[in-house]
């Protein structure tokens, strides 16, 4: 719900500031007073187009900061804005602002958006409808999801949308199998052929690597033996490591009694040092002992990397994925041996799949259609009071063709209209004019307003042509839908005015050959003088004041 609107330095707005409450809120004013500037500056903030020709004359920057409630959680809006990683607790704020050169910033809650993101938080904030608008309802894209959130079966939709992806997924493996089988026809010789040249060489995971220590370890194999027999020497020529051990150790023997023992451990460590001596020296000598200078080893190791690496360069793998690439040769040479019967399952699970979603998405059409005749018959009810009883509303559900069904089913939707007994039905955009257009769609407003996500919407002067009892029944659908949602409406009918919650009028002024327009809202006696002098004009007589007592307490 819209809770504040601040405008700065918009056309011949100056400063406004303005607070917003639920319910009906109506807004009059004088031709030319300057209501159509402050939708425009709500549009602003909501991703409408900004130019350089909306900064007050004399200023240098414009600016709206609009304050919403925050959605509430699962609303599509609280999704979008987590997606983005937007904070919203307690209340959703827009500002806007553009400098005369044209650069512009856009903020909610605090962090810099793009205009685009804009637009699609306040697609989920306000819906604007005036008789030119071919948004919302009036774009018949949208009206499935119309129908289908009137209609109130998520578990179908839920269904349906299952049922399909299931669907989709087995057609993707049955025509991923048939392609991967023509293709692996196509070039099945030289599949054979790689099988086999791979098969000879037989690669394993990690070979390159134990291959490559190897042939490191036999082309220095002198290094190697004469290193370790260095190591040998220095442990067993000369003075005897194991022998000045045994020296050392029998020395601390001589003393260890006159010391009660004392040096027990440091017995037991020359004994241990001893073990690990003798240890090392065996070791060194089975090191040396298995130390190959086989050169015929050697030639036949790097013969094999050669293979290897280059078997690796001709599959553009690593020589690690050999393996795989072999068991993925094999695979299609299976798949083209036994693909038929594989092939043949999957048409059979795609099938089934298929029945599956039909089963769905045939449930679904019949709520559907359901839905559609409760729609149709509780718009018409609507459209005598707004003289519009030659008038019929109804909602084609039609089946698509296989090539456009969806998760959403095989439906198309579209609200259309006939405004005479004798004329054809034809879409709500296209047949209906603007005055009828603007009750088409409140009529449809007043049964939709409790599926609608939206909060707000304004309807701008949609009683632009009709008066008398029709611009009554106009505003007391209004009032209606102000029930659900909070509702803003620009009007010239002191029948629609009078049904309001909170009035707001709309005056501009000249001071100093400058010209500015303010809005105010009225209290109880100043609404009943506006909505006199929208009966009576610019001298507005006791009948009209008497007029406009009897409208608002009607």
């Amino acid at each position: 719900m819209l809770q504040s609107l601040s405008i700065r330095n918009v056309v011949l707005i100056d400063k406004l500031d303005l607070d917003f409450q639920s319910g009906l809120s109506v807004l009059t004013g004088e031709t030319g007073a300057g209501k159509s500037i402050l939708l425009d500056s709500l549009g602003l903030v909501l991703g409408n187009r900004a130019e350089a020709s909306l900064i007050r004359h004399g200023a240098d920057k414009l600016s709206v900061t609009a304050s919403f409630s925050a959605p509430q959680p699962g609303e599509a809006l609280a999704g979008l804005l987590a997606e983005n990683e937007i904070d919203c607790e307690d209340e959703l704020i827009i500002k806007r602002s553009l400098t005369t050169d044209g650069k512009g910033k856009i903020f909610v809650n605090d962090q810099p958006i793009s205009v685009k993101l804009l637009r699609e938080i306040g697609k989920n904030l306000v819906e604007v409808h005036g008789q030119f608008d071919n948004q919302g309802l009036l774009n018949p894209a949208s009206h499935l999801g119309v129908l289908d959130a009137y209609g109130n079966y998520a578990d179908l939709l839920a269904s349906t949308k299952q049922t399909y992806g299931a669907y989709k997924e087995a057609r993707r493996q049955r025509i991923t199998a048939e392609t991967d089988i023509e293709r692996a026809k196509t070039e099945e010789d030289n599949l054979r052929h790689w099988v086999g040249e791979l098969e000879k060489i037989n690669p394993e995971k990690g070979e390159e690597d134990t291959l490559t220590a190897r042939r490191l370890e036999l082309m220095n194999a002198e290094k190697i033996i004469e290193g370790l027999n260095h190591a040998y020497g220095l442990l067993t020529q000369g003075s005897d490591v194991q022998s000045s051990l045994r020296q050392a150790q029998s020395a601390m023997y001589k003393i260890n009694d006159m010391v009660g023992g004392k040096y027990s451990e440091i017995i037991d460590d020359l004994e241990q040092a001893m073990i690990e001596t003798s240890e090392a020296l065996s070791a060194i000598e089975n090191a040396s002992e298995n130390v190959s200078m086989n050169t015929n080893e050697l030639e036949e190791i790097e013969s094999r990397l050669f293979s290897l690496r280059g078997l690796a360069r001709k599959h553009q793998v690593g020589v690690d994925d050999l393996p795989d690439v072999l068991d993925d040769f094999k695979q299609k040479l299976s798949n083209i041996e036994f693909g038929e019967e594989g092939i043949h399952r999957l048409r059979q699970a795609e099938e089934q799949a298929k029945l599956a979603y039909l089963k769905a998405a045939n449930e679904l059409s019949s709520e559907r259609k359901q839905a559609a005749l409760r729609l149709d018959a509780a718009v018409m009810a609507e459209l005598p009071p707004l003289k519009m009883e030659k008038a019929r509303f109804v909602t084609v559900v039609e089946k698509l063709p296989e090539n456009s069904w969806s998760e959403n089913g095989f439906d198309s939707v579209c609200f259309t209209v006939s405004t005479n007994p004798n004329s054809p039905q034809g879409p709500l955009n296209k047949i209906a004019s603007g005055g009828e257009l603007s009750r088409f769609m409140l009529a449809l407003k007043v049964n939709l307003a409790q599926t609608s996500s939206v909060k707000t919407m304004i309807f701008d002067e949609v009683d632009a042509g009709i008066g008398g009892a029709t611009a009554q029944a106009v505003g007391e659908r209004l009032a209606r839908l102000a029930q659900g949602v909070q509702v803003l409406v620009v009007t010239h009918s002191p029948q629609v005015a009078a049904q309001g919650n909170h009035h707001f009028k709309v005056e501009k002024s000249t001071q100093d050959n400058v010209t500015t327009t303010c809005v105010r809202e009225l209290d109880n006696a100043e609404k009943c003088e506006e909505i006199a002098r929208m009966l009576a004009g610019e001298v507005i007589s006791d009948e009209a004041r008497a007029a406009a007592k009897v409208l608002l307490s009607a």
